[in-house]
């Protein structure tokens, strides 16, 4: 799969990005714009199927809400992403048009094409404007990456697809990753 298209421009600016055609996704992290890649395949729809039943279950009767792609966040003028899955714990940056502020927490499930822009820009995106927990799902390995801030920075561990996955965010949500990849354990 190729990596992302870019628009190449000095910056742009969420103006410019709202008179682009509604038949194009696109993402802008530090005024750049990247095309949003084609359709994913059907392992990464799973998982995002099975993530956003997860999350949209336990957030169902709780003040925070939960989001899913394609939703723009816009961080500022420069930074507009649509990440797969989100939770937003502040009313006030729910807008009818858009996110408007930072998410409490961003799920991605990583495709080969977005696998470079999702572990380095959005990750130091992310950090930078102080997403508390950032998840990178990894369909083909089969694997959680979690980046959670400490002191202004991300600090990470990996998770298999037998473990559970406890939330540091929303410590009360302990996600089953066997649910998450559709897998079962084999007794022998």
């Amino acid at each position: 799969m190729p990596a992302p298209i870019k628009k190449i421009n000095p910056k742009f600016t969420y103006q410019e990005y709202q008179a682009w055609p509604d038949n194009e996704r696109w993402e802008i992290i530090d005024g750049e714009a990247y095309a949003m890649t084609p359709a994913p395949n059907i392992a990464h729809q799973r998982i995002t199927r099975n993530l956003s039943r997860i999350v949209f279950n336990h957030f169902r009767t709780l003040p925070c809400e939960p989001f899913a792609a394609p939703t723009d966040v816009v961080l500022d003028d420069t930074n507009i992403v649509q990440p797969d899955l989100f939770i937003v714990c502040d009313r006030n940056k729910i807008t009818d048009a858009n996110i408007c502020g930072v998410p409490d927490l961003v799920m991605e499930v990583v495709s080969p094409a977005s696998r470079l822009k999702d572990k380095r820009e959005k990750k130091n995106l992310y950090e930078r404007f102080g997403v508390r927990e950032y998840l990178l799902v990894y369909p083909e390995d089969e694997l959680v990456e979690r980046y959670h801030l400490f002191e202004g920075r991300y600090v990470s561990d990996v998770f298999g697809w037998d473990e559970k996955l406890q939330l540091l965010t929303f410590p009360e949500l302990v996600i089953d990753l066997l649910e998450v990849f559709d897998k079962e354990l084999v007794e022998e």
